[in-house]
């Protein structure tokens, strides 16, 4: 092979995203499977991934669940780096999360650098592409020798409780960026004036792990196979953005039917979910492994997105929608413009319109193998070449 010809090839598989080392800043690995999580696991194929757990965007609370938190990440901190899946190597960081101060923030970027230093020594990862999606990242992003510096925001991070001190640090992550890539509209209209080259990759879905709950090769759960009927369900965490006085209305109103609630209930949440005890046919089932969520859309028949509407549900892409579709199921969700773009989400723009339109979903529903066929080509495969050719045309510009 001519060297001119072999240069240009790995040219090629460099600005693809090929044959790279990735550094990645996330949130935790063992949490449920996120964007972050699929779009790492395709990019894996190809490439080396050194995943740091998340470093916290929010100060702690007194409570119980945030003690439990800080326990598990003290004891975390020091187990090696361990190799998760092929080609996913995980970090657990240690960093005080309070970004009010100069001096911790000091403190927190001296450390970490440290730490991330010595982890891409330790596993000889050359030519690095960082990849951020914590803006609390921001404190050493490009500061590690990276090629590339991308900051792949998929939420309003500051508008999170307890998250208004990372203001500064992420404006200064998107100014700093090679690459700024957002999931919603709103995300782009209001970031891009910090970065030219911001642009939007809407969330994909892992099609292929939904679609079981249409192919029939999974059985419905023992904890809601006799449960009465319409099953109205949700999964995905119960945290202070869901509309806990819908979910009361919609059980009210559906009274012979059920309420199911798929996931743990956030700290910041705890209050607010009290106002649905002793509403008898709502049924908290806890967090349930991923595997088996198709086998609870399964008993579905119809899945919610109940969000509040505020700065963070305006520019959220909830993931949940394009997985409850994948699944075949009639989608109803409260006025979230990335929902506007699924043909198949009905929208509800008041409670009473809401529960109206779960009426529609019921009443009307499409065959569900028509539901999730209509989603197939929004995979987590097809977003990572969109991603790739942000990055090459990145690259190119900056030549």
């Amino acid at each position: 092979m001519a060297p001119d010809t072999a240069k240009s090839e790995i040219t090629t598989k460099r600005e693809a995203l090929r044959g790279r080392d990735i550094l990645c800043f996330s949130h935790d690995w063992t949490g449920d499977p996120l964007s972050k999580t699929h779009l790492m696991r395709v990019l894996a194929k190809d490439n080396r991934i050194l995943w740091v757990n998340a470093i916290a965007n929010r100060m702690p609370t007194a409570s119980a669940k945030d003690a439990s938190r800080i326990f598990r990440k003290l004891k975390s901190f020091t187990e090696p780096i361990r190799e998760v899946e092929p080609n996913i190597f995980v970090l657990n960081p240690f960093a005080i999360p309070a970004y009010g101060s100069p001096a911790i923030v000091a403190w927190n970027e001296r450390t970490l650098l440290r730490q991330i230093k010595k982890a891409i020594s330790k596993l000889e990862m050359k030519d690095v592409v960082n990849m951020v999606f914590n803006p609390a990242a921001g404190m050493i992003a490009g500061k590690l020798d990276e090629s590339e510096l991308i900051y792949y925001c998929v939420d309003e991070y500051t508008a999170f409780t307890g998250s208004e001190a990372l203001k500064d640090i992420e404006e200064k992550l998107f100014r700093d960026a090679d690459l700024v890539v957002v999931s919603a509209e709103k995300l782009y209209e209001d970031k891009k004036k910090f970065n030219a080259n911001t642009h939007i990759i809407r969330h994909g879905t892992d099609w292929r792990h939904f679609r079981t709950a249409v192919d029939g090769e999974v059985k419905i759960p023992a904890d809601v196979a006799n449960l009465p009927r319409p099953i109205i369900g949700f999964h995905g965490l119960l945290a202070d953005w869901v509309d806990y006085e819908l979910i009361k209305k919609t059980a009210e109103h559906f009274s012979q039917g059920s309420v199911v609630l798929v996931g743990k209930i956030a700290v910041d949440a705890e209050e607010k979910v009290k106002i649905l005890n002793g509403v008898p046919n709502v049924h908290f089932l806890g967090r349930k492994p991923y595997a088996e969520l198709p086998a609870y859309c399964v008993a579905f028949d119809v899945a919610i997105n109940p969000f509040v509407i505020n700065d963070l549900t305006l520019a959220a892409n909830p993931l949940k929608v394009r997985e409850y579709l994948a699944a075949g199921l009639p989608v109803v969700s409260t006025d979230i413009p990335e929902v506007r773009v699924l043909a198949d989400c009905l929208v509800g723009e008041s409670h009473e319109d809401f529960i109206a339109k779960i009426e529609t979903a019921l009443e009307r529903p499409r065959p569900r193998s028509d539901v999730s066929d209509a989603i197939r080509n929004e995979s987590w495969e097809a977003k990572v070449e969109e991603l790739r050719r942000l990055v090459e045309s990145t690259v190119k510009r900056n030549k």
